[in-house]
C-alpha cells in the first residue's frame, strides 16, 4: 500500500479519521445512497468502474446501496459508500483543502461534522466519490487501497467535464 499525504494531514488522529461517510447507511444492513447523473462519457467509465469493483473492501463483503444502480456499491454494514459521476465537490475548490495519494489515485479528503469523511478522486476523466462512516475511521485510508486500482484501471487520469 503506498499512501501520501499531499497537505495539511499532521498527525495520527487525523490520519486515523481520514475514511468515515457521507454516504447514508441504515441499521437493517440496506444502506442508501443517492445515484449521481453524469453525462454520458462518465457513465460509460463508471460502468466499467462498476465491472471492476472488488467483492471485499478492507475486508468488508459487498452490499450495494438501494436504489440499485451501476454508478454506486457498498461494502459492509455500515457501509463504505463509493458513487461513481458525482459533480466536482466544492472542497476542491479551496486551495488549502486536504488531499492524499493511494497507490497513484489522487484524493480530496473532506471531513464532515459528524466524524465522517467523503474522499473524492482528483484529476480523472469523472469523479469517484467514497464515503465511509464514523464507524469505520480506525482503518485510516486502508479501504481506498482495494478500490485504486479498479479506478486506475477504468477511469483515465484527465479533468472530468
Amino acid at each position: 500500500m503506498n499512501i501520501s499525504v499531499l497537505r495539511r494531514l499532521t498527525g495520527p488522529a487525523v490520519l486515523v479519521s481520514l475514511c468515515a461517510a457521507v454516504g447514508c447507511s441504515s441499521t437493517n444492513g440496506t444502506a442508501k445512497a443517492a445515484v449521481p447523473s453524469p453525462g454520458t462519457a462518465a457513465t460509460a467509465l463508471c460502468r466499467k468502474l462498476d465491472d471492476q469493483l472488488p467483492d471485499k473492501v478492507n475486508g468488508l463483503s459487498r452490499n450495494d446501496p438501494e436504489p440499485q444502480s451501476e454508478l454506486t456499491a457498498g461494502w459492509g454494514d455500515p457501509a463504505i459508500i463509493l458513487r461513481c459521476g458525482v459533480p466536482r465537490p466544492a472542497e476542491m475548490n479551496d486551495p488549502d483543502a486536504d488531499g492524499a495519494e493511494v497507490d497513484g489515485v489522487g484524493w480530496n479528503v473532506f471531513e464532515k461534522g459528524d466524524g465522517s469523511y467523503r474522499v473524492t478522486t482528483v484529476l480523472r476523466a469523472a469523479y469517484v466519490e467514497v464515503s465511509i462512516p464514523k464507524s469505520r475511521v480506525k482503518d485510516g485510508l486502508a479501504p481506498l487501497t482495494d478500490l485504486a486500482g479498479p479506478i486506475s484501471r477504468t477511469i483515465p487520469k484527465g479533468i472530468a467535464d
